[in-house]
């Protein structure tokens, strides 16, 4: 088996526990970085090709504008080889309710039919939202996997609800 963990991250303003706090490493790498410490998976930070805004309130503008009008921005790199992937681990923060709109962009890329999808999300009260709904409907012939969602404020203490979570994924794959 060999495992890959994608995610998407936004380091600068970010909403932490109702204030708005500088963060020089996002929340969700923070937490991909913890599962590649337990899972020796392979590591991808997704990246747009223009990337949101540093300052908070412009970013969640930026986001919610790209939601509403169903955009797919561009990566700014794409893994080279994903047929060698059968288990991807999928990062990335809660934006109203889902995935940001360039990890859209990133699951449309590829088929991952007969691969197997681990959803994980940071998000400040907003748990998974319809993000497994999401990448259901965007992956169709993938198994999807119970997602993880971890409060942002604590994804540098993340470890042991991601030992919890392998050890579930450990009993399910």
């Amino acid at each position: 088996m060999h495992a890959l963990i994608a995610y998407f991250s936004r380091s600068g303003e970010n909403y932490v526990n109702g204030s708005i706090q500088n963060l020089e490493i996002g929340n969700t790498a923070l937490a991909a970085k913890l599962l590649q410490e337990l899972t020796g998976a392979d590591l991808f930070q997704i990246e747009s090709a223009t990337a949101y805004s540093s300052h908070y309130s412009k970013c969640i503008d930026e986001a919610k504008a790209d939601q509403r009008r169903n955009a797919r921005p561009a990566l700014k790199y794409c893994p080279e080889n994903m047929a060698q992937y059968d288990t991807i681990y999928l990062g990335y923060p809660n934006y109203w309710g889902t995935m940001p709109m360039v990890v859209f962009t990133f699951l449309e890329q590829y088929d991952f039919s007969q691969k197997t999808i681990y959803p994980f999300c940071t998000h400040e009260g907003s748990g998974m939202g319809r993000s497994e709904a999401d990448i259901r409907q965007l992956c169709p012939g993938a198994e999807i996997k119970p997602g993880l969602a971890i409060h942002g404020a604590q994804a540098s203490r993340a470890t042991p609800a991601l030992v919890q979570w392998c050890g579930i994924l450990e009993k399910t794959i």
